[in-house]
């Protein structure tokens, strides 16, 4: 059993990774802005879920506590970060530009991380900064839509600030596609390289469920390091 730290567990990759890590019995700690506007994480003073919890994980169900903190506060993420294993960082923000959100955030994680002694971390990314040829991203591509194209910066700001850091890090980045919110757990993916894989015919739309799963296996097995990387069916 390990402890994990999830920033941005309120969100739609947050809440899929808290209860697939809480049903493989970590204890985790739920990091959101307000707890009291989280009750579906099970309130700001912790909540047992318990066996069975979206899918066959194991043996009994952790322990999640909700805690409020600031991904883009390095003294907020040593807080909360402090006496944990590995910490996942899904938070997202839409009311502020993604470059100065992701890379505020990603600054505030190498710092507070290392004062908690946290020396692990998973990482959401986003698909269009995958490669479609070599050295070539599909959101430098002609006719990349340029609001997309801003959102994207953000997540080439937290490469960045991550590539420049000691942490043994990892950034998971699902297709370029809206995922599937409502989709059933299969605990079905693959890892690619750092290029958009390839669509293959019949198969669903990659489902947050599933991403949950990519990301806490990482937690979990570290299996990649210091690297992006792809993930789909």
């Amino acid at each position: 059993m390990s402890r994990i730290v999830v920033f941005g567990a309120g969100g739609r990759a947050g809440v899929k990774v808290v209860a697939e890590a809480a049903g493989r019995g970590h204890e985790v700690t739920a990091v959101v802005r307000d707890p009291a506007a989280h009750p579906e994480l099970g309130g700001d003073r912790g909540h047992e879920v318990g066996q069975g919890v979206g899918g066959d994980r194991g043996s009994g169900g952790g322990r999640v506590k909700v805690v409020a903190g600031d991904v883009t506060d390095a003294g907020s993420v040593a807080e909360v970060g402090a006496g944990h294993d590995v910490a996942v960082q899904v938070a997202a923000r839409l009311d502020v530009p993604a470059e100065e959100f992701y890379g505020a955030a990603s600054r505030a994680l190498v710092d507070g991380l290392a004062r908690a002694g946290v020396s692990r971390l998973v990482a959401l990314g986003i698909g269009s900064v995958l490669e479609v040829s070599p050295g070539v991203r599909l959101m430098d591509t002609p006719g990349f839509p340029a609001e997309a194209r801003m959102f994207s910066l953000g997540h080439v700001a937290q490469l960045d600030v991550l590539e420049g850091s000691a942490l043994d890090w990892v950034v998971i980045a699902p297709p370029p596609v809206f995922l599937d919110g409502g989709a059933p757990r299969t605990g079905r993916y693959r890892f690619g390289d750092g290029r958009v894989p390839e669509a293959v015919e019949g198969e669903p739309v990659f489902s947050y469920a599933d991403l949950a799963v990519a990301l806490v296996d990482e937690a979990d097995r570290p299996g990649h390091h210091r690297v992006q990387v792809a993930v789909s069916y």
